[in-house]
Parts: C-alpha cells; structure tokens; sequence
C-alpha cells in the first residue's frame, strides 16, 4: 500500500551543500536587524527629547499658529519663485525703445492733417528739471522711493491700513519701480497675476539699474493725457512750456496727472485737475518735502492749461486711421511713422457740412439727433468719414463702431446672390404673402402686386420678393448671402436666422460703403484702404498700397454685377431713391429703413465714388417716420453734387449711357414706394429747399411739404 514511498533499492540521499548562499542569507539577517534595532532606538531617543518640549495652553497655540504660517509662507514663496521665472522673459523684449505709436497722417495731396498717438518729446535729464517737479512726484506717488528695492512693505502695510480705515480705496500700495514694470512690460488689467508679475519686474529693475535712472525711465515713458507720453511733453502740451521753467503750481498738477491722465487732464477737466493740485501740495508738506508757507502761493493761484487750438482736424477718419495701422504692428519696423491717407479734405469738409446742415433743418421734425456717413472713391480709397454731428461731445465713431439693423438697404446683397444663381432683372417672380416657418412678412403698404420682376421689386422695396428668393431659389439657405458678404471684406456679424433678408443685421457705413463698392467695380472686392505710403520719420518707404496692399479678387461675376447696378439705377430713377438723384449721371443706391424707424439709410454709388449715410438715435428711440430715401438720401445727394463737380466722370458699370441727362420718372400710384414731387435737376438744393419752404407757408400743399412720405421702404 505505501510501496510508493519505500526507497528504492540503490538510492541513497545527497548532502544539500551552498556555502556561498548560506553566507548572504546570514549577512541579511544580521542587517535587517541592526537596523530594526538601530530605528528602535533613535525612535526611543525622539520620544524622550520630544517629552522636553512638550507644550500646554497658549504657548502650544503660539506655535501651531507660527507653524501653520511658516508652512503657507514656504509654498507661497516657492509658487512665487517658480511662477517669476516666466517673467523675466518680458525683460528680453526690445522694452528700452518706447512701443507707443507717434503718427503724422497727411491727406492725398500730402498736406499735414493731424496726429495720432504719442506725442514726440525730447527727454530732459532728471537732474536738469526742477526741484519741485521730483519732489511733488515722489512726495505723491513713491514717498520712500530711496529707501526700497522695489517693493515697500511699509508703504503696502500703510496702503492697507488707511483703505480699510477709510472703508474704499484712498491710497496705493504699488511703488514708483511697480508703476513703471508695469509702464514697460505690462497691461493694466486688475489681476493678482499681473501684480505678481509686476513685483517680479520691480525687483529686476531695481537690480539693474540706478534710482536716477528709474526715476528718469518714470518721468519719460509715464501717459499723461492728451497723447502725451513723459513729463516733458506734458509740459509743453499743457503749459507751452519746456519743463526745466515749469513753477510749483505747474509742477503739481503734472504730478496730479500719473494716477488718471484722462479724468485730470488740465484741458479738458480744469476743476478736477485743479482739486488733484491741491492734494499734491498738501503731499509736499505731509512728506516733509516743503512748508506751508512755500505752497501757499501755489494754493492760491492754481495753474491752468494752455487754450487748445481747434484745427478742425478729420477725427473721425484720423481715429479709424490709426486703428487701422496698429493692426499692421507686425509689418512695420518702426512706430513713428509718417503716413499718406487716401482723405480729401474738401470732400470731408463737405461731409462734415452735409449732416450738420440736415440735422439742423429736419431734425427737430423727425426727431433725430445723430448721422454718420462714409465716403469712397471707386479705387476704394476712403475719402471722407464721419462719425457723429459733433466729435468734442462724442468720439464714438458711428461710421465705423457698433453697428445699427440696415433695413432695406440689405436687400441687394440678396439680389445679387439670387442673380448667381442664374436669375436676371427680367425674372417674374410672385409679390405675395408668404409663409416661411411661420413667419409671414408683410410689404409696408399691406398691399401685393402679384407677378412682378425683380428689378421693380428692388425699385420699391418689395419685403416679400427677396424672402421668396431666399426660400425659392436659395433652398430656405441663407448661407450663400452670408459668404458673399463675407468675401466682400465686410467685417460685420451677419445673422443667419431667416428675418435677416430683410435687414435684422448690424452693419456700419463703413461696412456698406465697402459692400456697395464691390458693385461698383463690376464685382471685384479688396480695393478699399485708407492709406496709401507708410514712411519712418527719416523718409524711409516701408508700405506701399500698390505693392503691399491686398490683392484684389473677384467675388461677383461680371453679369451679376451688371445687372444689379442696372436694378439699383431703377431705386433712384423711378423708386424709393429718387431724393438722391444727381443731374450729371445716373446714382445705383438703396434705402433702407428699419423697424420702428430707428434707422435710416442710403447707400449709393456713381462711376466715380460711393457712399454710405446712416441717421438714427443713440438711444434707438425710434425717429418720427424717418425713411432712407428722405433726410439720408437728401445728405447722400448735397455730398455727390459737391464731389463731382470739376472732374471727369466715369460711366456706371454695367449701365449703358449712364452719364446721359435724364429725368426722374414719377412712380405710378399702385407701387409700394416712396412717393415724392418730381424734384426739376436745374435747382439747385439750397433753391429746392427755398422753393419748398415758400409752397409750405403759403399753400399748405402736402405734395411739396418737407416732411418725406415713404410709404414703400421696408420697416425691418
């Protein structure tokens, strides 16, 4: 039964023999024990000092309490010292140049028109400016300048103290070093990163370079309103003065201007600038500087700024201009520059005359407070701009910011794309309601013609002709308009919700003049620009239009173009356009009306130059049955007169004859349009506007009254 585990015979066991293994093993054991005892015994001795300084009560507190912000400080400390590292790449920067644009713009002709930008200024040595220049500036913005290296914990403790005593914020904590890192390398955006950043860069600065010269690098590169960069040019600016004669009073205001340029800005806000004075001086005798009676003087005779002159610069155009050259930062090697404009002044000068003389006339009738209109010639050159009635109250420029709903002067854009897609002027299609998704727009008039061509249609502003389009011929797409649009070099944002055939949009003159001059130059789009030469100060060409611009580029066939220029002539021949009619040629245009009028609009061209007019409230409170083929078209039309006096016309493209005398035609009674008198093209306005005055008075006659009755324009 166990015969399995009998030995067999002749077997017999072997010694198991490994010396060397045996050895390690032992060796091992010997180890790890020594060191179990070894760890028992510092373990022991741990525990026994450790009993020594136990602690009870407060003391214990104490202790835990340092501990915890010994921990904090340490991690605080190494995120600080990792995060600054990233810094120092600012520091490699070409910072020592001043970034800061300085630009001299002259008009086509080459004639100086304005500066954007900062103003140039030859630095004057610390030590060649009046004493009380440095100590007002030290006395209010870096008392202890000299005793720090870049940050004053002293100076932020005491910052704190007096902000929360004063329960908001009375005083900053930020030294003179701070300002200028931030001057130099940063934005002045309220983060916690940045501040990290800009203590960071306070501490490099003060590593390597001088307090003289930190305080010089202050003084010149600081903004201190009106486009002036550095004390120097401040006091020049404000004071016509050069800076080594600038007296106390003088010298604390300028100091008043480092915490807000703008808001105490001697020229423009005298009393607060005057109030900051006051608080400068009184910075003199709390820092120990100087004594009630040295600044008694200067308390009571305050300094004031300089008249400034009114040139009667283009602002407008001059503050898109320069927004349009900082977008070319990259390009350019230098930032003071000399630059030709494509402006003419006389037909800005026009511009300008145009909205303030019919806003003054009409615009306590149709309660409107507000126009902006740009001006191209049809090499895409910008002419003229302007951006509001009165540019001192608002510099909002209305001609190129923010946008406003187009109405009917969208629908071209429309009509052109339909007119790709093999449609012609010719084409019958219905005038009738129409239901797309529930939504059912309705014509102005709530009347329909029924089978109607699509040049009559756009002659009359026909709202339900361009939605059937759109949903007929376009599959319920709106996308095609919006890349024709796009290609157009039209910056806006365009809705793609259906309502937008009819001008839901917001575009700005700017936008529509670019759009309308696509048409104008039979399709091809990416000719507009506002300058022409870019040149350094020394001469130096360093951009060219003709070479550098961008390329031009078809975005319309040449028969769409024809035959939507052809449509747009029938706007201002025998439609809602005929107010800007021009006696030696023919206009192609749109108006555009939208909803609860408060918007109007006309954007037209010629063979030689288009324009775009808007009308309209800040406020968009809508306007008293204001349309675009009244006051706008009648501005459109005082500008072209002007603009094509004494030149060679040139023929619309795509309209044959168009240079041809010719007489509007009156508008049959059953159209949905804008009706007005046939106005006689040997008048010219300003005896239109007596003739109509005379026929108000006398006859009451509601055919040549002023007010516009519009009856077909879209209120969209």
């Amino acid at each position: 039964m166990f015969k399995f585990f009998k030995k067999k015979k002749g077997q017999q066991h072997k010694p198991f023999h490994s010396p060397s293994l045996i050895e390690l093993d032992a060796r091992l054991d010997t180890a790890l024990y020594r060191i179990r005892s070894a760890n028992s015994f510092f373990w022991n001795k741990a525990k026994i000092i450790s009993q020594n300084f136990h602690l009870q009560g407060w003391k214990r507190f104490i202790i835990e309490v340092f501990d915890e912000i010994l921990t904090l400080g340490l991690i605080g400390f190494t995120l600080f010292t990792i995060f600054g590292i990233s810094v120092f790449e600012l520091t490699k920067t070409d910072w020592s140049s001043p970034q800061n644009f300085s630009i001299l713009f002259l008009d086509r002709y080459g004639n100086s028109i304005g500066h954007r930008g900062a103003l140039p200024a030859i630095s004057v040595p610390v030590e060649e400016m009046p004493d009380t220049v440095i100590k007002a500036v030290l006395a209010t913005e870096d008392r202890r300048f000299f005793d720090h290296w870049g940050i004053d914990f002293q100076g932020l403790t005491r910052a704190i103290s007096q902000n929360m005593h004063a329960k908001g914020v009375v005083q900053g904590g930020s030294t003179l070093t701070q300002q200028l890192a931030k001057n130099l390398f940063l934005t002045n955006e309220r983060t916690i990163t940045r501040k990290i950043k800009e203590a960071y860069l306070a501490l490099w600065l003060e590593a390597n370079f001088s307090k003289k010269q930190i305080l010089q690098l202050y003084l010149d590169r600081a903004y201190m309103g009106g486009n002036n960069f550095g004390i120097a040019a401040a006091a020049k600016f404000y004071f016509g003065k050069n800076i080594r004669h600038i007296s106390l009073n003088e010298s604390a205001m300028l100091a008043g201007l480092f915490k807000a340029p703008t808001k105490y800005a001697p020229h423009s806000h005298l009393f607060a600038a005057q109030t900051r004075a006051n608080v400068v001086l009184s910075n003199l005798v709390n820092s120990g500087f100087m004594t009630e009676s040295q600044i008694i003087n200067a308390h009571r005779h305050p300094a004031r700024a300089l008249p400034q002159i009114d040139n009667n610069q283009p602002d407008y155009f001059l503050d898109w201009a320069f927004e349009e050259v900082k977008k070319m930062r990259d390009q350019l090697p230098s930032h003071r520059l000399i630059i030709q404009t494509t402006l003419d002044p006389e037909l800005q000068k026009v511009a300008e005359e145009s909205i303030a003389y019919h806003l003054h006339q009409y615009g306590q009738q149709y309660r409107v407070t507000q126009a902006a209109t740009v001006i191209l010639d049809n090499n895409g050159g910008v002419c003229a701009i302007v951006g509001g009635v009165d540019y001192k109250k608002s510099q909002f420029n209305r001609a190129t910011q923010g946008g406003r709903q187009t109405g009917s002067s969208f629908k071209p854009y429309v009509y052109a794309t339909a007119l790709e897609h093999g449609l012609s002027p010719s084409t019958i299609v219905s005038d009738a309601p129409i239901n797309w998704g529930g939504w059912t727009p309705k014509n102005n008039s709530g009347r329909y013609l029924g089978k109607i061509d699509l040049a009559t249609a756009l002659a009359f502003s026909i709202n339900t002709v361009p939605v059937y389009l759109t949903y007929q011929y376009l599959h319920r797409d709106t996308k095609p308009i919006i890349d024709l649009i796009k290609s157009m070099g039209i910056n806006a944002h365009i809705l793609s919700h259906k309502t937008m055939v009819l001008g839901t949009s917001n575009m700005t003159p700017m936008d529509q003049a670019t759009g309308f001059n696509v048409f104008a130059n039979g399709g091809i789009a990416g000719n507009r620009h506002g300058f022409t030469q870019i040149r350094t100060l020394d001469g130096h060409l360093v951009w060219d239009f003709e070479h550098n611009g961008k390329k031009l580029h078809r975005v319309l066939s040449s028969q769409s173009a024809a035959y939507i220029n052809q449509m747009m002539v029938g706007v201002t021949t025998r439609g809602s356009g005929k107010r800007a009619a021009l006696p030696m040629t023919l206009v192609a245009g749109k108006t555009g009306t939208s909803q609860s009028y408060r918007d109007a609009w006309f954007v037209g061209f010629t063979g030689n130059y288009t324009g775009a007019v808007w009308m309209g409230n800040d406020n968009f409170s809508p306007m008293n049955r204001a349309f675009g083929g009244g006051v706008p078209a009648m501005i459109w039309h005082r500008i072209m007169l002007a603009a094509h006096q004494n030149i060679m016309l040139k023929q619309l493209y795509g309209v044959k004859d168009s240079l041809l005398p010719y007489q509007p035609q009156t508008p049959s009674s059953h159209t949905d349009s804008e009706f007005f008198s046939p106005i006689p093209s040997t008048l010219s306005p300003e005896t239109l506007n007596i003739v109509r005055l005379i026929n108000k008075d006398l006859k009451k006659s509601s055919a040549l009254s002023l007010k516009i009755k519009t009856t077909g324009d879209s209120t969209f």
